[in-house]
């Protein structure tokens, strides 16, 4: 939660690829003292490097997205932003498979599981040195228009980028003419209040959805179900995380973010039913404990198919060049929270409301769908400087400015190719 609302602090200060690079100390700290701290005897050691690699998670989830978003073309940029989130199941089905105590998930080598943290970290590196800065970040906030246009055309392969330099241009133009975007006025602004609203509730729908109690308590729900290995069908809930990664991969910019996200919200409700119907039965009917698991696989399939990656990178597509790194702070403090407030209170629930738990995911499934439905644009296509603007509805004129802003806006309206008089 603290790394994540940090965000801003590094990537306006030393850009997005910089700012990658020189989080990975937190990452090689923290991995080295979780190694080590068996050896040391010392369980202050775990706990701080715990810390430290919280402190990594955060910043990188707000790191990574935007410097994606950034670097990637309009038409593939919901492709691009699938990819982090390819990225983290894969490191999640990674560590279960290795934390398999036939593996590494034994009394003598779990320090060494830890320790490998690191690994990625080095393999970051490396080949961040081989990525360009953010071209938005060098013309818009450095003003350094030929090593942005440079960039460009390196990036998208061609010598003509005069297009994107003009949009760049348009909205530095337009960015010096506003107030500096701190996060207090990203809720005082009526140009950015109902951006961040919809940014806020989408990582809350990402994470009160249910998913992490699956994940975290998978191995519990499949043993109540009566599985006899319970951890190997956690890790097929993994497989099919990843797999299911990758079709949102392919489906995100034919059938849209906002599509896929209803469809996500309203398939994993279903599953949440079925879920709470097959706990409740199994000791009256058997062969209703398949249903549970065939219910568990659903709900993570639908999860990856849109709640999952979506949240990540609309925030980043829903501001323009100078509220973003402050969008994405609070987008990200608001995702850790939700996470840290279910893997706490999930248990205490599970005690309380017993078979009936996911219930109280399903209530929160329509609540977010409803939401999605009415307020979350699509965004798939568009510029930023388009999607921003949508959100800024033009009044009627009053002296002495001919344009007024109107703060709130009917956005399922809005058309990519709208011209705004």
């Amino acid at each position: 939660m603290i790394g994540s609302f940090s965000v801003s602090l590094f990537v306006n200060r030393f850009g997005r690829r910089n700012s990658m690079l020189l989080v990975n100390i937190l990452a090689f700290a923290g991995g080295t003292l979780m190694a080590f701290s068996k050896m040391a005897k010392a369980v202050e050691m775990l706990i701080i490097g715990r810390f430290v690699i919280g402190l990594f998670c955060g910043l990188c989830t707000g790191f990574v997205p935007m410097y994606i978003s950034e670097v990637s073309p309009t038409s593939l940029r919901g492709a691009f932003g699938t990819l982090n989130q390819l990225g983290i199941v894969v490191g999640i089905l990674v560590a279960q498979i290795f934390g398999l105590e036939g593996i590494m998930g034994t009394e003598a080598l779990w320090p060494l599981l830890l320790g490998f943290t690191v690994l990625p970290a080095i393999l970051q590196c490396v080949a961040l040195l081989f990525c360009p800065e953010s071209p938005r970040f060098l013309l818009i906030n450095k003003m350094e228009e030929e090593k942005a246009q440079a960039v460009l055309q390196k990036l998208r392969g061609t010598q003509d980028v005069s297009q994107d330099i003009l949009e760049m241009k348009e909205e530095s133009a337009k960015m010096s003419q506003e107030k500096k975007a701190t996060v207090p006025e990203l809720f005082r602004s009526p140009n950015y209040r109902q951006a961040i609203i919809i940014a806020i509730m989408l990582q809350l729908s990402q994470q009160l959805s249910g998913i992490n109690a699956v994940f975290y308590y998978s191995t519990g729900i499949f043993e109540r179900a009566g599985i006899t290995q319970p951890v190997y069908a956690t890790i097929g809930a993994g497989v099919v995380n990843t797999i299911f990664t990758v079709v949102s991969l392919f489906l995100v910019e034919r059938a849209g973010r906002r599509t896929l996200h209803l469809v996500g919200l309203g398939g994993m409700a279903v599953c949440a039913v079925l879920i709470t119907i097959a706990l409740a039965l199994k000791d009256i009917v058997q062969w209703i404990r398949y249903i549970s698991i065939i219910a568990t696989f659903g709900f993570v399939a639908l999860f990856e198919i849109g709640p999952g990656p979506i949240p990540w990178f609309i925030v980043a597509e829903l501001f323009s060049q100078g509220p973003r790194p402050a969008a994405m702070a609070v987008a990200g403090c608001s995702n850790w929270t939700s996470n840290f407030l279910v893997g706490m209170l999930f248990p205490y629930a599970e005690k309380l409301c017993g078979s009936y738990v996911f219930l109280i995911f399903l209530v929160f499934l329509v609540i977010f769908f409803i939401f999605t439905f009415f307020k979350v644009p699509e965004t798939k296509g568009r510029t930023f400087e388009d999607i921003s603007r949508g959100f800024e509805g033009r009044g009627e004129a009053s002296p002495p400015s001919p344009v007024e802003k109107n703060p709130m806006v009917e956005l399922n309206s809005i058309q990519p190719d709208k011209e705004v008089a």
